[in-house]
């Protein structure tokens, strides 16, 4: 998963513009370093320096569990920045191995539990790690100008948020980018749902266990096919994971099998609840099609916001995908098109201002709040929040004969019904891959739109726009024959029949999932009673969308969503993770829909 995609993109910096890297080696010695941390741990380190010492140059910080390579002093970069202008401005770049990881010394631990109240030098955490490398540098390094600043995407985003906390006084400036912020919300759960297919594609290569240090990656699992669908349905029940393929070596993957619900070993890796004491200014940056990590930008930046009140705190998400922001151009992503570069656009006025404001000029620069990419629109928006106040609350309820409305149902006694069936779940997209396929968060729906086990439910054609911004709710009141049950609810923007380029077009704008057993607590779960309605409540991350005139807002319904998320047994057991393949059955789930229980989304209205 995450070990995948930042690899590939490490790689794909480290190929492109034989200029830059040629540049690089030109105007840069590298040196490479073993940093002893408060505990005696050393942890490898390469630093760049410019050979210009003209003037003293600010310090730019990387820790990663993905490898600094390339290793050896006369081994180069070819990329230092997150782009090529910090290169040109001459910043000193850092760059380290975690704890655990490839050249440093010590156990690594995913997303290592953050210790708040440290007694004794033994007391150690990627916060400690973090400001005890600063502290180093600071009295190591030559030619610093004093200032540091620490940036990560996807986990290393993870370190730089846990790096943040307690900021030591050189640490300036922070860009956490697509941060892990809890892996029971960003990648390994949705709302207590499994990500399979980035689970299990992730740890079957990033998990298994280093045999000393090395500077080589793990080799890659082999599906031995191109269908994921097909792999992961005739892997069966998710113990066989174990048995048939990890062979019970991925010491994480039994760790995350171990503790299905939200107890203490998720909560530990909940780096939100620690973000505080924060000194440095904060850019957070997210995609708002990100298949890993949208949930973790958007809580960070939140978070951070009500934690830090006098902090410099901004957020930035545009229509991207995982880091694309970096290695993209922005333009698109599946089948959505939105318009111009958008990746440039935000390299060029946001992310080298940012650091150097803070880095080399010793002052805030002139950002909003919240920059925030207006999808359907495709224009950039500015707030001084985010969410925006400036929003009214409003509901989408779904009706009789399949229709999405502002007006409650008026039926006393109305519900749709279908059949889920765990043995032919609703594929997540038409594309055929082992990988799991980023463009699914703006693919169009009519691969699915046709089948009995999906509800479909259609506005009326719109007579003006309708932007909405920020979080939404799903309230839907439901029941199901069995005992177990998950519920899928997706917001998708219908095109009218006689667009140019979309013609009848369902791209899907937001979808998310409930793990029904987790609809009143992620730590105790409960089944439900077979045929019982009750009310399941569960957010939808955050948009900024605009329905055009002449469009229509739809809302599906299933319960499936596979192999993004594992397939729910639907008979209720302690744990999903050991259920057998008697426990995998039919049901019938119910939606209701009638004026004492009117199922809508919760979604709020930019004025």
């Amino acid at each position: 998963m995450k070990y995948f995609i930042s690899a590939v993109l490490l790689l794909c910096m480290q190929l492109v513009g034989g200029e830059r890297a040629e540049s690089i080696r030109s105007n840069y010695a590298k040196y490479e370093y073993r940093i002893p941390m408060r505990d005696g741990v050393r942890l490898f380190t390469a630093v760049y320096s410019p050979y210009d010492q003209a003037e003293r140059h600010p310090i730019l910080l990387t820790r990663t569990p993905y490898s600094v390579w390339p290793y050896g002093a006369d081994q180069y970069k070819r990329t230092l920045g997150p782009t090529e202008a910090f290169e040109k401005a001459n910043y000193i770049f850092v760059f380290q191995d975690v704890r655990g990881c490839y050249m440093s010394e010590g156990e690594f631990v995913n997303m290592r539990p953050h210790q708040p109240d440290k007694k004794t030098a033994l007391d150690v955490d990627e916060s400690s790690d973090t400001y005890d490398t600063i502290e180093w540098l600071i009295k190591n390094i030559p030619g610093h100008n004093g200032n540091v600043g620490l940036w990560g995407l996807s986990y290393p985003g993870f370190y730089v948020s846990a790096g943040m906390i307690d900021s030591h006084p050189a640490l300036k400036a922070a860009s956490p980018q697509a941060p892990i912020a809890d892996w029971f919300w960003d990648d390994m759960h949705h709302h207590g749902a499994f990500t399979l297919a980035l689970s299990f594609n992730f740890f079957a290569s990033f998990g298994k266990k280093r045999d000393g240090l090395r500077t080589e990656r793990q080799e890659m699992f082999d599906f031995g096919t191109p269908d994921g669908y097909q792999f992961y349905l005739d892997m069966g029940p998710l113990k066989n994971a174990n048995e048939k393929y990890l062979k019970g070596e991925i010491e994480f993957w039994n760790e995350v099998t171990g503790h299905p619900n939200y107890d203490h070993f998720w909560q530990s890796r909940n780096i939100l609840a620690h973000l505080k004491n924060i000194r440095a200014a904060v850019m957070t940056v997210g995609g708002l099609f990100d298949a890993e990590d949208l949930y973790g930008p958007l809580k960070t930046y939140r978070t951070i916001e009500a934690e830090n009140p006098q902090s410099f705190n901004v957020l930035v998400m545009g229509p991207w995908s995982h880091g694309t922001w970096l290695d993209g151009d922005g333009v698109g992503l599946g089948d959505m098109n939105f318009g111009f570069d958008t990746a440039d656009w935000f390299q060029d006025r946001y992310l080298f201002t940012f650091f150097d404001s803070f880095l080399r000029e010793g002052k805030s620069p002139d950002m909003p709040e919240a920059l925030i990419f207006e999808t359907g629109a495709n224009r950039w928006r500015q707030f001084d929040e985010w969410p925006p106040k400036s929003c009214t609350a409003q509901q989408l309820y779904l009706c009789e004969n399949a229709c999405l409305s502002f007006e409650g149902p008026v039926s006393l006694a109305a519900a749709d019904s279908f059949i889920s069936d765990p043995h032919n779940p609703v594929p997540y997209s038409k594309e055929i891959s082992t990988d799991w396929i980023k463009e699914y968060m703006t693919e169009d729906q009519r691969f699915v739109s046709n089948r009995p086990d999906v509800l479909d439910y259609v506005s009326e054609e719109l007579q003006s726009d309708i932007t909405m911004a920020g979080p939404m709710r799903v309230n839907l009141y439901v029941s199901t024959s069995g005992s177990a049950s998950d519920w899928v609810v997706k917001l998708v923007d219908v095109y009218p029949n006689d667009h140019k380029e979309k013609p009848a077009a369902q791209l899907l704008v937001r979808g998310e999932i409930l793990r029904g057993r987790f609809r009143d607590s992620y730590e105790f779960p409960k089944p439900f009673e077979p045929n019982q309605m009750t009310l399941i409540s569960f957010e939808l991350l955050d948009i900024l969308h605009t329905f055009k005139r002449g469009h229509r807002m739809m809302i599906q319904v299933q319960s499936t969503w596979f192999p993004l998320f594992d397939r729910n047994p639907q008979s209720y057991v302690d744990n999903i993770f050991e259920a057998e393949e008697k426990d995998f059955i039919k049901v019938t789930n119910r939606v209701y829909r009638c004026k004492d229980f009117p199922s809508h989304l919760q979604i709020n209205i930019l004025e």
